[in-house]
């Protein structure tokens, strides 16, 4: 009984939840839904701005590398990003790029409703 007790309770634990997996599916289509080329001609940025994104974007090339930074609080990449990402363009291209990718909205806000309606976000292009 107790077996029983302990499964039923791990199976619905864990199909409530976002999983892991998908954090990172949401960190990696953050990266591969914008065409960064496009966005460094549009916001008019710097050679140093541009390798600062590239750098910022290719920082967790797998899951694992990922995983080792977020296992504790997943939900923290998209603040961490989006921070950084800000802090490379400045607040005024930051605002263009919002507005332009995500409606002007705030791309953190974006994913955490992904996360609680359990939607994927299209970025508009």
């Amino acid at each position: 009984m107790k077996k029983l007790l302990l499964t039923a309770m791990l199976v619905g634990t864990f199909g409530l939840t976002y999983a892991q997996s998908d954090y990172y599916n949401d960190y990696r289509r953050s990266i591969t839904d914008i065409n960064w080329a496009s966005v460094i001609t549009d916001l008019v940025l710097s050679q140093t701005q541009a390798n600062q994104i590239y750098v910022l974007n290719d920082r967790y090339h797998d899951y694992n590398s990922w995983n080792r930074v977020y296992v504790n609080n997943p939900d923290r990449w998209r603040e961490d990003r989006y921070i950084e990402l800000e802090r490379i363009l400045g607040p005024d291209k930051y605002l263009k790029f919002k507005n332009k990718y995500y409606k002007g909205q705030n791309p953190v806000a974006v994913y955490n409703r992904n996360k609680n309606n359990n939607k994927k976000y299209k970025h508009g292009k």
